[in-house]
């Protein structure tokens, strides 16, 4: 019952694995989307790494990981990790993360559990996402299970209790991880916050009291960090165009944000792993309101994401620029601060608008991230 129940949003099985590859290889779009990231494979090349593969595992290591050391190599300038040694590789985790780019949060997170030799864990996948065959193969290939986002509010909660039930299925049951952003979309102004909602949904399944439901799923939170905002110009026109109306993103939107995360600069990157949340859920059980419980668990997700944020040269020289201050000039030279404006100036000059509106947007989606951290240093030593 449990399989027909998930049988709409769980990834797929082996047998379905090698049914999607042969699909695949069928499909001339799914040859330009490796060649675009990969050019250096021929079509010849990349069908007969295509028709050996038939696990998740085997998409992950033959195109996967290639891929994202190609961006890196391409678009970045460098990438590190931490705490790693926090994972015990035989544990199963809710890792819930900080959401910057479409792709490339969950893709790099898979790529470090890959390197260290941990089982990659299942990935929440978008429905907004899920705009032809070729994308729905390519995902649930990779091990990415459905996020359903659209219907009426019935639907909308139906849908809930299924993927809380799914979430929690794989976790303890089937002793699998999954990533799951902390809120639904990117964060578009630098702000990490872990939506309660979230929280709630994933408590619906729990058929045990507060704490034991939530230390069953042995929550881990995630932190990434780039140099420079991943798909930042976009993000400052969704929210300026968002304050005098309902923002309504074009059909292929989703995808070119992809497709610009995969190719402009990121700078350097950072991800960070922090620890699982479990004693911490001692003194919150004591609370007897279950709003505050949810918002209390909540905060100690933001806490760790904050502070395992990697801060930039770039987060300090904007929270500098937007309070008209030099409290962080210790952090970067007259020089790279010259950089960053060059850097702001030529993306904000492809919008049009109120310039100082604009440029203050553009500035908080990397200052959040400073004051965020000095907030969270302040609360931590009260």
């Amino acid at each position: 019952m449990q399989t027909d129940k998930f049988e709409n949003i769980r990834p797929y099985n082996q047998k379905e694995v090698v049914s999607a590859m042969k699909r695949l290889i069928k499909e001339p779009d799914f040859f330009k989307v490796i060649r675009f990231i990969l050019p250096e494979w021929s079509v010849d090349e990349i069908k007969a790494e295509a028709i050996g593969i038939t696990s998740s595992f085997d998409f992950q290591k033959v195109f996967m990981y290639k891929t994202i050391k190609k961006i890196f190599k391409k678009s970045s300038a460098g990438f590190t990790y931490s705490g790693i040694e926090n994972l015990q590789p035989n544990e199963a985790y809710l890792f819930i993360a900080n959401h910057r780019d479409i792709f490339l949060d969950s893709t790099i997170f898979e790529m470090v559990l890959y390197e260290n030799k941990i089982e990659t864990s299942q990935i929440t996948f978008g429905s907004n996402l899920m705009t032809s065959k070729l994308l729905i193969d390519i995902g649930k290939i990779n091990k990415m299970f459905t996020v359903n986002r659209s219907g009426n509010k019935q639907k909308m909660y139906n849908n809930s209790v299924i993927l809380s039930e799914y979430i929690r299925d794989t976790i303890v049951n089937k002793k699998e991880s999954i990533w799951i952003a902390q809120r639904n979309g990117r964060t578009k102004n630098g702000y990490d916050i872990t939506q309660t909602g979230l929280l709630k949904m994933i408590d619906i399944s729990g058929k045990k009291d507060y704490i034991e439901n939530f230390r069953m799923l042995n929550i881990l939170p995630v932190s990434i960090s780039y140099e420079y905002e991943s798909c930042d110009i976009q993000k400052v026109r969704e929210v300026y165009m968002s304050k005098d109306s309902v923002y309504v993103k074009e059909p292929d939107e989703d995808i070119k944000s992809i497709i610009s995360g995969v190719v402009e600069n990121k700078g350097r990157i950072h991800l960070s792993f922090g620890k699982p949340i479990s004693n911490e859920l001692n003194s919150i059980s004591k609370i007897k309101n279950n709003n505050t419980k949810i918002k209390l668990l909540a905060n100690e997700i933001d806490k760790q994401i904050y502070s395992n944020y990697k801060l930039w040269k770039t987060n300090y020289i904007a929270a500098d620029i937007l309070k008209n201050d030099k409290i962080y000039s210790k952090y970067y030279t007259d020089i790279e601060k010259k950089n960053f404006i060059d850097y702001m100036n030529s993306k904000l000059n492809t919008l049009k608008g109120n310039y100082e509106e604009i440029k203050k947007i553009f500035l908080e989606i990397y200052a959040n991230p400073v004051f965020n951290s000095k907030i969270n240093e302040t609360k931590n030593k009260l």
